[in-house]
């Protein structure tokens, strides 16, 4: 609060300097040369896009398990997008499910210009294994990173790029720090990075090394290329700069919280979230798969129980092929198993930065009742 209350009475509303003292703080935390704040992370998956070519003709595949945004940013930019099938035990895009699409692919003449993988509640996907493939097939890589500010890979900070040419993080408040709303990508690549900053802000430069004249005076502006409104402003930033601040110990108390479900659900009939050995979750969601062996009509009967106990499980997500608009470009859900039954039988429990062990307990013992364990 002190934080925006300074931007507020300052000289500065929208882009003063607190923008880039957000983007530097996350850039320098995950160690990427460069970061493009925004007014969302659906922005910064746009512009993302947009930045490697993306346009009508193209095809973009991502992970069904995910929020629309990740498969509409590639739609804005005119391009198709499918969907590749997710991992059984963490939901997140499957690098051997997407090595054999690749191959048929090929064999058919129509090979994906980017793969967005998505890092599902916080778990990093296999990147070193997707960015093999994309040597190999001559793609491009987008981590949506939405849900794994504060997450490792390989003992390496989610975010720098290593295995991708860009990663986007959202700031959306249900996310491990908010910006109010905001989202920012991140690169190590200068021209990718020169390019999001300019169709952030409408494509206007005011760097003469861009423009395609001699500038007339001081303040004298182009427009080079068609752009968008995606600009953050400082107080958002100021928000999210002092939320930065705190990551390390929101992320401490998301693993505690983890760790505690973990133990209190050990003996019902529940699948709690996978782990890797060489990564960490940044624990964005806690997600429970009721057992496959459970009787009909369990799930229903445990979601509708638990939301009429005041607990506010939710579904992340349904797959975004069975959406309307989705479903009207002809994608099967027949192609996807591991999606469907992540669809049929997930259930992610309260997890949040206050969440306290009596609330826990409370969340528990309705499970226990409902399930009748």
């Amino acid at each position: 609060i002190a934080a925006v209350v300074s931007v507020l009475r300052s000289d500065w509303l929208t882009q003063g300097p607190a923008v880039p003292a957000f983007e530097q703080a996350v850039a320098g935390y995950c160690g990427a040369a460069h970061a493009v704040a925004v007014n969302s992370a659906t922005s910064a998956l746009h512009i993302a896009c947009l930045a490697l070519g993306v346009g009508p003709g193209d095809l973009v595949w991502t992970s069904p398990i995910t929020f629309v945004a990740t498969a509409n940013c590639a739609r804005y930019c005119g391009a198709d997008v499918d969907f590749v099938d997710v991992e059984p035990d963490t939901a997140n895009l499957c690098a051997i499910a997407l090595g054999e699409k690749l191959e048929r692919a090929r064999q058919a003449g129509r090979l994906p210009k980017v793969v967005i993988p998505v890092h599902f509640a916080g778990l990093p996907c296999d990147m070193q294994a997707i960015h093999a493939l994309s040597k190999k097939y001559g793609f491009r890589i987008i981590e949506d990173a939405s849900h794994a500010i504060g997450a490792r890979y390989q003992g390496e900070p989610t975010g720098n790029c290593r295995y991708s040419d860009i990663t986007v993080f959202s700031f959306h408040p249900v996310k491990i720090i908010t910006s109010g709303e905001g989202g920012m990508a991140l690169t190590n690549d200068p021209a990718l990075a020169t390019r999001m900053e300019l169709l952030r802000s409408h494509g206007v430069t005011r760097d003469p090394a861009q423009m395609e004249s001699e500038p007339h005076g001081p303040w004298y502006y182009e427009q080079i290329e068609l752009g968008f409104n995606y600009r953050m402003t400082d107080i958002h930033a100021a928000l999210g700069l002092s939320q930065m601040m705190h990551l390390d110990d929101f992320i401490l108390h998301r693993d505690e919280v983890a760790g505690r479900y973990h133990a209190l659900l050990s003996d019902m009939p529940l699948v709690g979230p996978a782990t890797r050995a060489d990564r960490s979750s940044a624990h964005h969601l806690y997600v429970v798969r009721i057992s496959d062996e459970a009787e009909t009509g369990l799930y229903q009967r445990v979601f509708s129980g638990l939301r009429s106990l005041g607990i506010g499980v939710n579904l992340h997500y349904i797959p975004v092929y069975r959406q309307p608009y989705y479903q009207r470009l002809g994608i099967d859900a027949r192609d996807f198993p591991e999606a469907e039954r992540h669809y049929a039988a997930s259930i992610s429990l309260p997890m949040y930065a206050g969440l306290q062990p009596l609330q826990q307990d409370e969340v528990v013992a309705a499970l226990h009742e409902e399930l009748g364990a």
